[in-house]
């Protein structure tokens, strides 16, 4: 995707036999999916999303015009959603897009570099932040609201509390 994308969720699969699927939403609120505009796919299909509920998972169940059936909706399994940024409201204080931190040095609370921030991961537990070390392997430490210490946009920077025996 380009530069000026953001990515607002994936799709898990379909939702019934009339086309509806559902999307694990990477905003804030799962409501707000279909809030910025069209969405587009990974592979350049634009589909205008309409949220017709929200399950117990906190799974998005969604309608879009020309995906009627089942099968269509299974097509778009694994798809990721994407917005243009502009589209998106400015963050307000101390709040940021996780795609601004990507590519940001990471220093432990300590002070000693871990590594380069290049994903950040969801696996059902919290967020986790995937670093690419020099040795040219990654770790992976908790990234949470508590645990992020300092956002540095200008320096690219930003400090992680990382608990003692954590890290080898």
């Amino acid at each position: 995707m380009s530069v000026g994308m953001l990515s607002i969720g994936t799709i898990v699969g379909p939702q019934g036999i009339r086309g509806h699927f559902k999307v694990k939403p990477f905003t804030a609120a799962p409501n707000s999916l279909s809030a910025y505009g069209p969405v587009t796919t990974d592979t350049g299909q634009r589909l205008i999303l309409q949220i017709m509920s929200v399950n117990a998972k906190g799974l998005a169940i969604v309608s879009a015009r020309g995906v009627d059936t089942r099968d269509a909706a299974e097509e778009l399994r694994g798809l990721t959603l994407y917005v243009a940024r502009e589209s998106l409201p400015e963050p307000k204080d101390g709040e940021f897009y996780h795609a601004d931190l990507l590519g940001m040095n990471v220093s432990k609370h300590d002070g000693p570099w871990l590594g380069t921030l290049i994903a950040i991961h969801n696996f059902g537990a919290g967020e986790i932040a995937e670093l690419a070390t020099d040795r040219g392997s990654t770790i992976m430490v908790p990234f949470t609201v508590d645990r992020l210490m300092k956002v540095d946009r200008e320096e690219k920077e930003l400090c992680l509390f990382v608990p003692d025996g954590l890290l080898p």
